[in-house]
């Protein structure tokens, strides 16, 4: 069967999975990871490519990118070529040491960065390499979130932002949500397509009407189809905020200040899920965007999509 070719865009979001070949060790003694961190820093910035996430295992690395300057493609070559000819040639081995090519899972960044971040940054402590969460691990992007260890090409602050308005705040943030994943596992975080972008075929079933999945791509029906259709949303053709909060507000049968002003009642709590889900589900907004705007957090903001989803599709309302 032949393989798909690879997803990319500038400004997309990766998930990056790469194995050793027949599950074997890529990093034999910290020596081999520190050089491939140092490759890593020194790529990112060369290209100009953010990284939000990282993490080394014996025989296989996890990494959140967005592309950059550069193609993934050339990124990717320029750390796992250098690599490998370091690798073999300290070991004497000959042929390859990854498996086949690297895994590149394509991300709907606001529904699914904070997940994947988590999910990252916990695999050091799922496979035993350190004890608990306020063990540093050296080959992890964790202790930079923490404020715990300097990489000045993991981009920090835009991860940050997702938890919380200060560093502080954020962190707090943070380790909370790492501390509450540690039970649960998400293997739909290693793949996309309908199956993992929804859940569960229960929840395909209630989204109804025509829905479309890629097994490249991990987000919605539109998020899909935007990116097939070869048109990821740029700042330029985001949706205004003003435009949206009307739109929100008028379906729900209240005004844009009540929208704003916030309170406990029912229709502007409607309004403003809605709102939130369409900013960033179809406004191209971010939710750290969407929660300064409303004076949110963008945990708070994040949760709103979610609830504006379910008032959508519950009432019918059309973007």
């Amino acid at each position: 069967m032949p393989r798909h070719a690879r997803l990319d865009a500038e400004g997309v979001l990766h998930h990056i999975i790469v194995r050793g070949i027949e599950r074997r060790a890529i990093f034999r003694d910290d020596t081999d990871k520190d050089r491939f961190v140092e490759r890593m820093g020194r790529v990112f910035t060369d290209t100009s490519t953010p990284c939000y996430a990282w993490a080394l295992l014996g025989n296989h690395v996890h990494l959140l990118l967005r592309t950059g300057g550069s193609p993934l493609h050339t990124v990717m070559a320029r750390i796992l070529t250098g690599h490998a000819v370091t690798f073999n040639k300290r070991y004497r081995r000959h042929g390859p040491l990854f498996q086949n090519r690297y895994k590149s899972i394509l991300c709907q960044e606001d529904a699914y960065l904070t997940e994947l971040v988590c999910y990252i940054h916990l695999n050091p402590l799922r496979a035993g390499i350190i004890r608990d969460l306020g063990e540093r691990c050296r080959y992890s992007g964790h202790g930079a979130l923490m404020g715990d260890a300097l990489h000045p090409w993991q981009d920090v602050d835009h991860v940050l932002r997702f938890f919380g308005r200060t560093a502080k705040v954020a962190r707090q943030a943070y380790l909370s949500a790492m501390e509450s994943r540690l039970q649960t596992k998400r293997p739909d975080l290693t793949g996309g397509g309908l199956r993992r972008s929804y859940g569960s075929w229960e929840e395909i079933k209630k989204a109804g009407g025509r829905i479309k999945g890629d097994e490249r791509i991990l987000g919605d029906s539109a998020f899909v189809d935007r990116i097939l259709a070869g048109e990821p949303r740029r700042a330029a053709e985001k949706v205004p905020l003003d435009a949206l909060a009307a739109r929100a507000s008028g379906l729900c049968g209240t005004t844009v200040e009540n929208l704003l002003n916030g309170g406990r009642r029912a229709l502007p709590v409607e309004a403003r899920s809605l709102f939130c889900y369409f900013a960033v589900r179809y406004g191209g907004h971010s939710i750290a965007g969407v929660a300064s705007f409303l004076g949110m957090t963008p945990p708070a903001a994040g949760y709103a999509v979610e609830r504006g989803e379910r008032v959508a599709r519950e009432k019918g309302y059309a973007f």
